[in-house]
């Protein structure tokens, strides 16, 4: 909500209450580890978390299922390959990449190895540069995206692996109430920080309530 001025949030996907929340200068994954210890330390039970892709967020928890957002997946693709990508490689990448929130995971995962398959040598090509005699990959963003995918493979179907918890595959739930937050704010425009801040906790506490998570 501002350069230095941000809001993170616990919400429980069962029972949609918000558990949690700081209201911090920086996203930090320390923070995230904190905020999971002190609803443990509350007497919460923490069944599997779903989180964004940040940065080794998804490595962060010991012990306890992680599922990376599907949907923050498929806008990381489209921000490599871009929203309506031209080469044939691409768009077959964001075709297969659509099905991710709708499959399971043995035809994703089945999916994208016939579509490494079809283009590895694509992906292998290599461009001199005439100044210097180095080469480099070609398509370095259509590789990074693929990157992304396999790497991340192992938390995008947690969900699908431990079927039985009922674990959301996206965070579109929280998303959604941030947007709501968000239009609201927009209609107070001129608070100070502090009132912000009044008018936020009062908006998170009409759903809190303490459940398990």
């Amino acid at each position: 909500m501002g350069r230095s001025f941000g809001l993170m949030l616990f919400k429980d996907a069962y029972s949609k209450e918000n558990l949690l929340w700081y209201y911090v200068k920086s996203e930090t994954n320390a923070l995230y580890i904190k905020g999971i210890n002190e609803l443990k330390s509350r007497g919460f039970e923490v069944v599997a978390i779903v989180c964004d892709g940040r940065k080794g967020l998804v490595r962060a928890f010991k012990g306890i299922p992680v599922q990376l957002c599907q949907f923050h997946q498929v806008a990381a693709i489209r921000r490599y390959i871009t929203k309506n990508p031209k080469m044939h490689a691409s768009i077959d990448l964001k075709t297969h990449v659509a099905i991710l929130k709708n499959t399971d995971k043995e035809s994703f995962e089945g999916g994208l190895r016939m579509w490494f398959d079809k283009w590895e040598n694509f992906l292998s090509e290599r461009t001199i540069n005439m100044e210097t005699g180095r080469s480099h990959f070609t398509h370095k963003r259509l590789r990074s995206a693929y990157r992304s995918l396999n790497t991340n493979m192992t938390w995008l179907f947690t969900w699908y692996d431990n079927y039985e918890l009922n674990i959301p595959n996206t965070t579109n739930m929280i998303d959604g109430h941030f947007s709501d937050l968000k239009n609201k704010l927009r209609n107070h425009n001129g608070l100070t920080k502090e009132r912000k801040i009044k008018f936020i906790n009062e908006f998170l506490k009409q759903k809190q309530n303490d459940k398990i998570i």
